[in-house]
């Protein structure tokens, strides 16, 4: 099949069906794709009438199919398929859009593992089609601003990175993310672990080696719910990274040292909250802000918490940017904002760090276009002694 034209040529929107209304299409992806201009939420691909109705509540005149299958019917009449269905899903359906000829963007992680994001990447590459992956911790407003600040040189040479993502569940909440099937792909090393860890790559580059300690804390539990990472980077950066649902008290969400100075930044991006509430980006006011008493402290020699450092106003989180971006690079205006090798990189990680936990082993990465593993210093740490 030729590779699928959009109806970007004409100046009318990208027409864009949506699989899944769940927690991923109805709380993230519907409310971006309808905030974003040049983009109009076409159909959604769900049978549950109570999730039909949320929809119509939500996107006045949006049509429902009742399987992927009735979207490749009708190729030519979508430009975009978005992929928000469960984590075992996302490949055959990938593959079968990618087939269809239409353009796709994935939920994370894209994948099980790497090579299979890999093949869809290159089965991509092959049909001349978009390929997109929704790592939206990408626009969160702490990232930004550390990014901004690493720009700057306001740390001086980075050292070490501290990400936390952790939040307290002592109680199950079932279904598939907590199952342990490992055709479900659950767990938190595949959820927030995907987003951590694809932070730290975008951040301070390819990953040498990886180190993980993974467990399941939580009684009736079946995928690990408490998880940490410690990875080198090529560069000598060391980023340690933390995902877990039993945190009893959270830590900061980063936590960054530098040659000159450290950052450290507490709370979550607040754009997930707001969007669960139902707030929309486009209904006025200022998005993604937060009020100053969480901003990050920038400083040396004295904890934050404690007064030590200068306050740095915290950018706004940007989650809506992401679906600009997709709009752009498929009207041939702009890249693709999050590509499946990036994804693929990611997942080369992840699956270390499974490796990692199970064997209680330090796992060597060899980066994508090197021939053999770099060399980085001696580790600080021996896989017995690493800080929890």
């Amino acid at each position: 099949m030729t590779a699928h034209t959009t109806s970007g040529t004409t100046g009318s929107p990208l027409r864009v069906g949506l699989v899944g209304y769940g927690l991923a299409g109805s709380v993230f992806h519907a409310p971006l794709i309808t905030a974003t201009g040049g983009l109009a939420l076409d159909t959604v691909v769900t049978t549950d009438e109570g999730r039909r109705a949320q929809a119509r509540a939500a996107c006045p005149g949006v049509r429902f199919a009742a399987s992927p299958d009735e979207l490749w019917q009708r190729a030519d009449e979508l430009d975009l398929i978005v992929i928000a269905s469960p984590n075992r899903t996302h490949v055959p359906l990938a593959r079968a859009a990618l087939e269809a000829g239409l353009p796709v963007v994935v939920d994370k992680p894209v994948a099980g593992t790497a090579a299979e994001a890999r093949e869809l990447a290159a089965l991509a590459d092959e049909r001349g089609l978009l390929l997109s992956v929704f790592q939206n911790r990408r626009w969160d407003n702490d990232f930004l601003t550390l990014r901004a600040l690493l720009a700057d040189g306001a740390l001086g040479e980075v050292r070490r990175f501290e990400s936390r993502y952790e939040r307290w569940r002592p109680s199950l909440k079932g279904g598939w993310r907590e199952s342990g099937d490992p055709r479900e792909i659950g767990g938190l090393l595949y959820d927030l672990g995907s987003h951590v860890v694809d932070q730290a790559l975008t951040l301070f580059g390819p990953v040498v080696r990886v180190y993980a300690e993974s467990d399941v804390r939580r009684p009736g539990a079946a995928a690990d719910d408490d998880t940490f990472l410690a990875l080198t980077h090529a560069s000598g950066v060391r980023s340690h990274l933390y995902v877990s649902a039993t945190a009893a008290q959270l830590g900061p969400r980063f936590r960054v040292l530098g040659s000159e100075a450290g950052f450290v930044k507490y709370g979550l991006d607040p754009q997930e909250a707001d969007l669960r509430e139902g707030a929309r980006p486009a209904d006025g006011g200022a998005w993604g802000e937060e009020p100053e008493e969480l901003w990050g402290r920038l400083g040396s020699g004295e904890s934050p918490l404690t007064g030590g450092g200068t306050p740095v106003r915290t950018l706004p989180g940007d989650y809506p940017a992401y679906y600009a971006a997709v709009a752009d690079a498929l009207r041939g205006k702009g890249d693709n904002p999050v590509t499946a090798l990036q994804a693929a990189e990611a997942l080369d990680v992840l699956e270390a760090a499974r490796r990692s936990a199970r064997e209680g082993v330090t796992v060597p990465l060899r980066p994508a276009g090197t021939e053999a593993p770099v060399p980085v210093p001696a580790p600080a740490h021996t896989p017995e002694e690493q800080p929890v």
